[in-house]
């Protein structure tokens, strides 16, 4: 380990993008969004991440940060994309954008 590595706080989030929304052929149901995870590739990688906290941040007009909270409720596939509910449904312009899916609360 790096000096500049030791005196670092630990990273406590890993990054994810935002894919859409849990869809249909004809339908959309905007209250669930998809999530692929940085570094997550299959279904047991998945599983580590449920219950886990999301986050979407974006940054005001005046310059504070306003954060969306939202959990990873289920996965979807076998290739490491997760669920996740938002307080607030995400807005469209947020499709490929990136979130942080906090590593707490632990179930390890």
């Amino acid at each position: 380990m790096t000096k500049a590595a030791a005196g670092r706080p630990p990273r406590l989030h890993v990054d994810g993008a935002i894919l859409g929304y849990k869809r249909a052929l004809r339908t959309q149901n905007t209250h669930v969004s998809l999530i692929k995870i940085k570094g997550c590739d299959s279904k047991e990688d998945a599983d580590f991440y449920l219950g886990k906290k999301v986050a979407y941040i974006t940054k005001s007009q005046d310059g504070t940060f306003n954060v969306n909270w939202g959990k990873v409720c289920r996965r979807h596939g076998s290739n490491g994309v997760v669920r996740c509910r938002f307080r607030r449904n995400l807005p469209p312009q947020s499709i490929g954008n990136r979130v942080r899916i906090m590593l707490y609360p632990s179930n390890i």
